[in-house]
């Protein structure tokens, strides 16, 4: 869906919270209000990492809503790109929980880096949420004209190529007949028109952007093979749940509550998005958003790990249902 004046600001407000050290949740100290309520609790202050996109928000709606004090928790929140980049922080146990796409936290799993605990679904692609865009006047007008053309994505090996590349499989084509470059979302646009890539891969609000700026889309990424994919999650090690098992299922109570609300007002969502992306309410009411789950569905999420095997992104067969954790509000 787009949206018109909104978008430049929304990229602004994308671009502002990226460049935020922390950012923090509820205010109490620890121990303070939540202290009656935390009998049990291994830990009752979390710090979470979060990236500033929408599908982050039910932490945001659980700490604003009172469902993580509710549970004897205060959390504070950090932005992060992707897990990958704050390893040191979830090895050393700085960061307790995280939001990642499932193509990150699988890698992670299959790499041997940590063990990885999904605690909680996050997002669930839709039609419209990310796509393949290329100039109005570009002469490539259907997937099969990629061939031996430059896509920008914003990292490699990724959710971006994973998802262009089951596009490119349905058109005939392999990944190898494409250059994938990892170029930031923000700097896309500007690669586009210069020519630097021949084709970019984008998501909400960039694709709505880039759409404004005279780009046309080629191929939207979450439909056919992709469509319903799910996107990213709330996850730990396992390390940290085997130390804190009250506490990850509280956290999971918390963000249970909160990802109902999601996944049925938008206005919620409205509420938030605005306090860690400074993208306008205005903007976050009509965009183009995927769906948030209600249930941790090991199955749905396996849909990913066989696709990342399929196209060589993992070493071994990665079984997702040995990886949740259930039983504790999902």
């Amino acid at each position: 869906m787009k949206f018109g004046p909104n978008v430049r600001v929304c990229i602004a407000g994308l671009l502002t919270a990226v460049s935020l050290a922390a950012c923090s949740g509820t205010s109490d100290p620890a121990g303070t209000d939540s202290s009656a309520k935390s009998g049990g609790l291994e830990k009752t202050t979390l710090n979470i990492g979060v990236s500033p996109v929408p599908s982050s928000a039910p932490v945001f709606i659980a700490d604003k809503r009172g469902f993580f004090k509710e549970e004897g928790l205060t959390i504070k929140t950090e932005i992060i790109q992707a897990p990958q980049e704050v390893m040191p922080k979830i090895k050393n146990g700085a960061m307790d929980v995280f939001k990642g796409s499932y193509v990150s936290l699988l890698n992670i799993q299959d790499s041997g880096a940590e063990k990885i605990k999904i605690l909680s679904d996050t997002l669930q692609g839709a039609p419209g949420i990310a796509g393949v865009v290329v100039p109005k006047d570009s002469k490539l007008q259907t997937p099969k004209d990629l061939k031996g053309k430059t896509i920008g994505v914003n990292s490699l090996n990724n959710l971006g190529t994973l998802s262009v590349s089951a596009h490119l499989q349905v058109n005939g084509l392999t990944p190898q007949d494409v250059k994938f470059v990892a170029i930031p979302f923000q700097n896309q646009i500007p690669a586009l028109k210069s020519g630097q890539v021949d084709a970019a891969w984008l998501v909400e609000p960039f694709l709505s952007a880039a759409q404004q700026s005279g780009s046309r889309l080629l191929v939207d990424t979450n439909t056919g093979p992709t469509d319903a994919l799910p996107i990213d999650g709330w996850a730990t090690t396992e390390e940290w749940v085997t130390k804190h098992p009250n506490t990850a299922a509280a956290f999971q109570r918390a963000v249970a509550k909160a990802q109902r609300l999601a996944a049925t007002d938008r206005a919620a969502l409205a509420e938030v998005v605005p306090l860690y992306t400074q993208t306008p309410k205005e903007a976050v009411m009509t965009m183009a958003m995927g769906t948030f789950p209600t249930s941790l569905n090991p199955a749905r999420i396996q849909r990913v790990a066989d696709l990342m095997s399929e196209f060589g992104y993992l070493k071994t067969k990665v079984d997702v249902k040995a990886m949740v954790v259930t039983g504790s509000g999902q």
